[in-house]
C-alpha cells in the first residue's frame, strides 16, 4: 500500500476494520448484559476478570465512540449501546451531591476511588456532548455544562493558566493527583491539558457559550506557549505550577495527537490567525514525529528522551494517532509524504495488531512484532476511543478528498 497511495484504498481498509471489527468487537464482548454494565477487564484470549476495578474512562470513552458512530452512520446498535454506557455512566459513576464522576468503582458497583480527577472529568465532557449531539437530548448537555462549570470554578490554576491535576470528591486540594501509577507526581500534566482541550473543543461546538469559548482559547495558548518545545517540537509531560519542565521523556503518540487536536480546537474557534500560528506548529511536530518516533516498519515508538529512543514497545493508542495526525498534516500541506505516512502506519496496524484470531486490537506489540501477553484486550486503559476515533476521523476525511490517481 506504501508504493502509491490511493486514498480510496485506504478509506476502505480502515472502514472495514472499524465497522466489521472495532465497533463489532465492543457490542459481543465488552457488555456485562446481566448487569447491564460492561466488563472491567478482558485478557488477549477473552477470559473474564470479573473483580477487576472500573473505571468512568472505560464507560465515558465506550459513549463517545457509540454515540460518535450513530451519529455518523446511523446504526440501532450503535445508538443501544451509547444508550447502555450512557446509564452506566450516570448511575454508577455520577456524584449526585458534590457534582462530577468518580474516577472508579468496584467490580459489584460500589465506588472505590471517588476523587475528582480533571482527566476523567473531560472524558465526561467529551463523551456526554457527543451524546447529545446524536440523541437531542438536553440532559446530557446540562450534565457536559455542569461539569465544565466545575472544573472551572476548582480546577482552573489562575496565576498561570492552565489546570490542576485532581481533587478530593467534594473538590478539596489533595497531595496525590497523579493519573496512574506510571505517571509523576506533579501539579499539571500535558494529558490533561490535552484532554480538556479536546472536551471543551467537541463542547463549543453544541453551546457555543462566550466563557467557554475563552476558555478554550486560553487553553490553546497554553498549550502553544508552555506544553510546547518550539525548539525541538515535542509537548512537554510534566510541570511545576508554573510551567518548568520536571520530566525530559517524550510521547511520539501523544505529540502526534495533540497536533490534530491543536489543530480541530482552532477550527473550533474559527480565528483565522490562530489557525495559522496552529497549522504551522501541526506540520513541524508531523515531521519530528516522522524523523524521530516511526520505526523502519510504521509503527510509532513509545517513549523517548533527548538521548533517543528508551520504549521501543508500540502500543495501540499511538498508532491511532499517528494515523490522524499525518492525514491532518496531508490535509494542510498537500504534501503526499504525509499521506504516505499514514498509509505506513495503517500498514504496521494491519499486520501487527488487529487480532484476527479474536477480535479489535492487540493492546500492544514489542519493538519487533511480538504481542506483549500481559496487556489486556479491555481494560481500565484500554478502550475503543483511539481506534474506534481514528476509523471515524478517517473515514471523513479521506472522502472529503478526491482520489488522486
Amino acid at each position: 500500500m506504501t508504493n502509491r497511495i490511493y486514498p480510496k484504498d485506504l478509506l476502505d481498509h480502515i472502514e472495514a476494520d472499524l465497522l466489521g471489527n472495532i465497533l463489532p468487537f465492543w457490542i459481543k464482548q465488552a457488555v456485562n448484559r446481566s448487569g447491564h454494565t460492561f466488563h472491567g477487564q478482558l485478557s488477549n484470549d477473552l477470559k473474564l476478570d470479573a473483580t477487576a476495578e472500573r473505571g468512568a474512562l472505560l464507560t465515558s470513552r465506550i459513549l463517545w465512540t457509540y454515540a460518535a458512530a450513530h451519529r455518523q452512520y446511523g446504526d440501532a446498535e450503535y445508538r443501544e449501546m451509547a444508550d447502555l454506557a450512557h446509564a452506566d455512566l450516570m448511575t454508577r459513576y455520577h456524584d449526585a451531591k458534590h457534582g462530577g464522576f468518580y474516577w472508579s468503582i468496584q467490580a459489584d458497583g460500589a465506588v472505590l476511588r471517588d476523587r475528582k480527577q480533571i482527566y476523567g472529568q473531560a472524558f465526561a465532557i467529551y463523551a456526554l456532548s457527543e451524546y447529545h449531539a446524536t440523541t437531542g437530548q438536553r440532559e446530557p448537555l446540562d450534565r457536559a455544562i455542569a461539569v465544565f462549570r466545575l472544573i472551572e470554578q476548582h480546577a482552573r490554576e489562575h496565576t498561570h493558566g492552565g489546570y490542576l491535576e485532581a481533587f478530593a470528591r467534594d473538590w478539596s486540594p489533595i497531595s496525590e493527583v497523579r493519573l496512574s501509577s506510571g505517571d509523576q507526581n506533579d501539579p499539571k500534566s500535558q494529558n490533561t491539558m490535552l484532554h480538556v482541550m479536546e472536551a471543551y473543543t467537541r463542547l463549543v461546538a453544541v453551546w457555543p457559550d462566550t466563557g467557554l469559548r475563552q476558555a478554550l482559547r486560553e487553553l490553546v495558548e497554553v498549550m502553544l506557549t508552555h506544553i510546547l518545545d518550539a525548539r525541538t517540537c515535542h509537548l512537554g509531560l510534566f510541570f511545576t505550577n508554573d510551567w518548568q519542565p520536571t520530566s525530559r521523556k517524550i510521547s511520539y503518540g501523544h505529540d502526534i495527537e495533540a497536533a490534530w487536536l491543536l489543530s480541530r480546537a482552532a477550527e473550533g474557534l474559527a480565528d483565522p490567525a490562530l489557525t495559522a500560528r496552529v497549522t504551522a506548529v501541526v506540520r513541524k511536530i508531523a515531521d519530528v514525529t516522522l524523523a524521530e518516533g516511526t520505526d523502519s516498519d510504521g509503527g510509532i515508538f513509545n517513549l523517548g528522551d533527548p538521548s533517543g529512543i528508551i520504549d521501543g514497545s508500540k502500543e495501540w493508542w499511538p498508532q491511532a494517532e499517528a494515523v490522524i495526525g499525518f492525514l491532518n498534516a496531508w490535509q494542510l500541506s498537500g504534501e503526499e509524504r504525509y499521506l504516505a505516512a499514514a498509509a505506513h502506519t495503517w500498514e504496521f496496524i494491519e499486520t501487527r495488531l488487529i487480532d484476527r484470531a479474536n477480535g479489535e486490537w492487540f493492546r500492544g506489540v514489542t519493538r519487533d512484532g511480538r504481542v506483549i501477553d500481559s496487556f489486556e484486550k479491555v481494560g481500565f486503559w484500554k478502550c475503543p476511543y483511539h481506534n474506534g476515533r481514528m476509523g471515524l476521523e478517517a473515514v471523513n476525511r479521506l472522502r472529503a478528498i478526491p482520489t488522486k490517481a
